[in-house]
């Protein structure tokens, strides 16, 4: 019964992570779905650019404190996105950089009046 939960669990890990060689799983055990995290934060951070960048539209009804906060979250996705592979990286650093530019700047011109 022991044997067939496992056989179980490695095809089921195997189907989820098809990188993930037998080899990979004795050697490593559990420390091998590790190979499965990236693909949990990459959603998170998807996310949160959603939320953030979405927001810049309303930007002028935003008051100065969630601009600062927005901008904040813009710093703080940059290494996550920064870690993603290249293609993705580039698309979404070049828009998350045009979403917190936009955001300053509409923090700057309310800080004036």
């Amino acid at each position: 019964m022991k044997r067939a939960a496992r056989i179980t669990a490695i095809a089921l890990i195997l189907a989820i992570s098809p990188l993930l060689t037998l080899e990979q799983l004795r050697g490593e055990g559990a420390g091998a779905l590790s190979l499965v995290r990236p693909a949990l934060a990459e959603e998170g951070w998807k996310a949160e650019f959603d939320e953030v960048c979405g927001k810049s539209d309303d930007s002028m009804n935003l008051s100065q404190d969630e601009l600062k906060a927005l901008m904040a979250r813009c710093d703080r996705l940059k290494p996550l996105i920064a870690a993603q592979e290249e293609t993705v990286r580039k698309v979404y650093l070049k828009r998350l950089q045009m979403c917190r530019d936009l955001l300053a700047y509409v923090h700057e011109v309310k800080s004036r009046n």
